[in-house]
Formats: C-alpha cells, sequence, structure tokens
C-alpha cells in the first residue's frame, strides 16, 4: 500500500499524508451519520464540555470509554450555561468507542488498506482502541494543546498510532494540525495514568513543546489520510474562520506489545478490542 518513498518520510518525519485516501461518498455516509448521532443526544439528560487545558476527566468522560458520547465545545455556552448557538454547532467531538459499536462508523473504519496501511507502518497486529469524530466548530472550535498520543496509550515499547482522516479540508485559518518533523525521535513527556475513577497527569520528561520556529501545519483535502507517530508532538489551534473541520480519529496499537493497565480505555471479553478487518 504504502511506497518505499513514503515508508521513509514517515521514518524520517514522523507523520505522513496519503491524499485521496477516502471517497466523497464515504465521507458524506460519514459525516450524516455523525450529523443523526448528534441529533438524537439529549443534553438535558447528561452532558460534558472536553477541554485539553486540564486534566481532571469526570466521570461523563471516563464512562465514554467503550461507549458513545457527545462532548459540547468549551465556548459553546453563555455565562447563564445556555448554549450561544444550536446544538448541531456546538458539539466538540464524539467519543470514543464507535469504531466497534456503531454500524456507520465500523463501516468506515472496516478497510483492507488501512490493515495494510499499519502493517507497513510497523504494526503487525492492529488493534484500535479509540475513536473519536472532531468537529472543529466555525468560530469556538477549541485548540488542543500541544501532547502526544503515547501519553494516553502507553504500550511497551510504544506503539500507538494515529489514523486521523480530513472530512473537510484543514487549513490554517480553520485550525488544522501542527506537528515537529522528527519529534517522534523525542521523549514521552507525559502519561495519563487511570486507577478506578482516578485520573492524574504524570509528568516524565521536561523537554519543552515545539514552537511554530519548529513545527509545520498538517493542511490537507478532505480526504485525505494522515497517519502519526505516538511520540509525535502536534496540535491544533482554534477555529476562528466561519467554516467548521470535521475529521475523524483512530488510536491503533500492535497487539504484539504490552498495554499498559493503566490506560484510561481497557477491554475485555464483553468487547474484545479488534482491528481493522
Amino acid at each position: 500500500m504504502l511506497s518505499a518513498e513514503q515508508k521513509a518520510q514517515y521514518q524520517k518525519d514522523g507523520f505522513i499524508i496519503i491524499p485521496n485516501f477516502k471517497t466523497a461518498e464515504e465521507i458524506a455516509a460519514l459525516r450524516a451519520r455523525a450529523a443523526q448521532v448528534v441529533n438524537d443526544f439529549d443534553p438535558g439528560a447528561a452532558q460534558g464540555i472536553f477541554t485539553t487545558k486540564n486534566q481532571n476527566a469526570d466521570e461523563y468522560f471516563l464512562a465514554s470509554d467503550n461507549t458513545v458520547r457527545c462532548f459540547f465545545e468549551e465556548e459553546a455556552f453563555s455565562a447563564d450555561g445556555q448554549l450561544k448557538q444550536p446544538k448541531e454547532l456546538s458539539i466538540n467531538k464524539i467519543g470514543h468507542a464507535m469504531h466497534d459499536l456503531d454500524p456507520g462508523f465500523r463501516a468506515f473504519t472496516s478497510d483492507a488498506r488501512l490493515e495494510q496501511v499499519a502493517r507497513d507502518l510497523g504494526l503487525e497486529q492492529p488493534q484500535v482502541w479509540q475513536s473519536m469524530y472532531i468537529f472543529k466548530q466555525p468560530g469556538i472550535g477549541g485548540e488542543v494543546r500541544w501532547h502526544q498520543d503515547a501519553t494516553y496509550f502507553e504500550t511497551t515499547p510504544i506503539s500507538v498510532t494515529t489514523f486521523w482522516f480530513a472530512l473537510e479540508d484543514a487549513t490554517l485559518e480553520n485550525g488544522c494540525m501542527w506537528a515537529e518533523p522528527g519529534g517522534h525521535r523525542t521523549p514521552l513527556r507525559e502519561r495519563f495514568v487511570r486507577n478506578g475513577d482516578a485520573v492524574r497527569m504524570e509528568k516524565l520528561d521536561d523537554m519543552p513543546w515545539p514552537t511554530d520556529a519548529t513545527a509545520v501545519p498538517l493542511e490537507c483535502k478532505a480526504g485525505s489520510l494522515v497517519c502519526f507517530h505516538g511520540l509525535l508532538p502536534h496540535y491544533s489551534a482554534p477555529n476562528r474562520s466561519p467554516v467548521s473541520r470535521h475529521a475523524y480519529t483512530l488510536h491503533v496499537t500492535d497487539g504484539r506489545t504490552e498495554y499498559s493497565p493503566q490506560n484510561w480505555i481497557q477491554r475485555d471479553a464483553s468487547l474484545p478490542v479488534r482491528g481493522f478487518l
């Protein structure tokens, strides 16, 4: 699936962008399904706000590990606690097990080409632990701070790889991702540890996060697949533009590695972790 040049670029930079990986029809179907999930969501029953400014995860977030839940943008509410715009323009993301529990998301995820890409990147036994549908809403799309995905999916050795699908054009204006080429060769800085309902962010290394002087924007067209290494530092700026930046993300580890029992998502026989096929 991947050329020798693409494999070499991934090893060098820690990421690759594969254009035209998903068709317009596949994107339309996933977007329609996400819209239906949001339409069916009752914020009066339960709700959560997603932010990366602190890691004090509440029960609503922690219980989303093996189900499907909606999270609001941090700036979606006015001072009196009311939504400032329609619900469908207020949701930050849907997470975190749609790839296993929802037929529409499963159809998008079950792709033999993804299995081959994973193997080309060194994942001999791909295991998909988490899915997220990210809206990056116009005007209020929140910043995602610098981080490494291995912080949340620790394995020994580190194997987590991110598969990020652009469902709309990702641009500088609407908050595309930024990454530091070669940054996957830097140490893991933090580890998100869960013990029961108690979570904490454990500092591992004082190495500073990249700056715009060394980072590059990962602008790409709808349909593109961005793959990046679990140690690659990346972030996305707020979206202050009038257009959204929808994306779908999967976090995948290699079943040959040891998955930490302190990672926030765990699976058992009632919902075993699966691959792409």
